[in-house]
């Protein structure tokens, strides 16, 4: 089994386009040290680490005179390796997560299975404005959950029921997120072994 302080990922990732480092610890307290020079992803990014209680660090240098999608992308791919890479064998954690959280108008329900099988479902109310600052796509929220799922391989399902918004709606979507990761992750003090009747995840 895998001791909790051995609970950590670490990703470094580089292309032509981005030059990405991801280290996530599992069994943390919510520190965040976050750079990748899209302010709303920044943000994004720190509500992951905060409520998940994940401690983490991100550092990535993109094309950000071409936009900001290849550094939003990239980053978000290491996140999911360095998260599954945390996770190690999955011995004696939950597995299952879900959580549920308001911002103002809009409501995020978030459910994952750390199943070992990538697949995303996610909904958001249609009209969203199409940008959030000077360079969030809002369109790019839901590529960063495929780009996570993918690497992470989880089962990952996203509801945003209703919300006006756009900010108030991505926002609760990553606390939401936060809060299911860390459950699914968490140990369960009465599970031994894999939780799985396959006996792998």
């Amino acid at each position: 089994m895998t001791e909790l302080n051995e609970r950590r990922g670490r990703v470094e990732r580089t292309t032509k386009e981005t030059s990405v480092l991801v280290e996530v610890g599992l069994d943390g307290t919510g520190i965040v040290d976050v750079s990748t020079g899209v302010g709303f992803y920044d943000h994004m990014l720190a509500q992951l680490g905060k409520h998940g209680l994940f401690d983490l660090t991100v550092k990535t240098e993109g094309d950000l005179h071409i936009d900001a999608h290849h550094t939003i992308e990239d980053t978000s791919i290491a996140l999911g390796a360095a998260f599954r890479e945390a996770l190690g064998d999955k011995s004696g954690i939950r597995r299952f997560g879900s959580a549920s959280c308001p911002l103002d108008e809009a409501l995020a329900q978030v459910t994952v299975d750390l199943s070992g099988r990538p697949y995303l479902v996610h909904t958001e109310p249609e009209g969203m404005a199409p940008m959030i600052g000077p360079d969030y796509d809002t369109t790019m929220t839901r590529h960063i959950l495929e780009s996570f799922v993918a690497q992470a391989a989880v089962c990952l399902h996203v509801h945003v029921p209703y919300g006006r918004n756009a900010h108030h709606i991505v926002e609760a979507q990553f606390k939401a997120l936060a809060r299911a990761l860390r459950e699914a992750s968490e140990r369960d003090p009465r599970a031994t072994g894999v939780p799985s009747t396959k006996g792998v995840l």
